[in-house]
């Protein structure tokens, strides 16, 4: 017998149908990957991705949908987040922490009209990127040793 995974219906108090639903997490996920290719200040946390962003759109997407109380489509395909140990093979300090927020922020700003929406949501998102630093300024050139990188 197959199990399958249903989503319970979205809530209209969510945040997911607040911001718009799909359509709108779709477009908050594109414009911050448009701006962190755009902005000369997304170097450093630019680095840390692919050449093309097509697929970190896609899991950023998927992850967003459910942590905004939309349908669980990461944890369907990859199961629990993990956030931090998933992105424990890359530098994480404060200024890609810096620079992923710069890029978020501006996407906000444009996308979600309603400041207090956009506040919460930016709070929210202040808090992860801060729990996924994982380095300290000591610890960088150890990291630039172990991957090669500059």
């Amino acid at each position: 017998m197959t199990q399958t995974f249903e989503d319970p219906p979205v809530s209209a108090d969510s945040v997911y149908a607040r911001l718009g639903g799909e359509p709108a997490i779709r477009a908050l996920v594109n414009r911050f990957y448009e701006l962190m290719d755009e902005l000369p200040e997304a170097y450093a946390v630019r680095r840390l991705h692919p050449d093309s962003l097509a697929g970190s759109a896609d899991s950023l997407f998927k992850f967003l949908s459910g942590w905004f109380g939309g349908p669980a489509l990461y944890i369907r395909e990859r199961g629990h987040p993990r956030l931090r140990m998933r992105h424990a093979a890359y530098a994480i300090g404060p200024v890609e922490r810096d620079e992923w927020l710069l890029c978020m922020r501006q996407a906000l700003a444009e996308q979600v009209a309603d400041d207090t929406l956009r506040a919460g949501v930016l709070r929210a998102f202040e808090e992860m990127a801060q729990h996924m630093v994982n380095t300290d300024p000591g610890q960088r050139a150890a990291w630039a040793d172990r991957s090669g990188a500059e």
